[in-house]
């Protein structure tokens, strides 16, 4: 049985950091591109970053460049999403995904994670 499971969100206050990690089983880690994906209120499901699988690559949303930094630990089957200087429209769920074949917006990942909630406050 696949499972993602995300961890680290909540309330912050603007510029404040946060850690969201998720745990993977039952898939072949190394073998995913993993990436983070968010969805606010009313708008559609984005991805913020991917790493590929060696760790070697990643690749970030315009929005949050220079802000949130995404790693991996192929041994422990972990992702991470450092989120620093946190602003109000951050404010989301976000998804940990794991696919196959990374495509930009287009990415159709083969599994998710249910989300964990991220609020910013001003």
């Amino acid at each position: 049985q696949v499972q993602l499971v995300e961890s680290g969100g909540g309330l912050v206050q603007a510029g404040d950091s946060l850690r969201l990690s998720c745990a993977a089983s039952g898939i072949s880690f190394s073998h995913y591109t993993m990436a983070w994906f968010r969805q606010a209120p009313g708008k559609e499901r984005e991805v913020v970053a991917a790493i590929m699988w060696s760790g070697s690559s990643t690749v970030y949303a315009d929005s949050v460049k220079g802000r949130f930094t995404i790693s991996r630990d192929n041994a422990k089957n972990m992702v991470y999403l450092q989120m620093n200087n946190l602003l109000r429209e951050d404010t989301a769920v976000y998804y940990c995904a794991a696919a196959l074949k990374y495509n930009g917006g287009s990415t159709r990942p083969e599994y998710w994670g249910r989300g964990t909630q991220v609020t910013v406050s001003s």
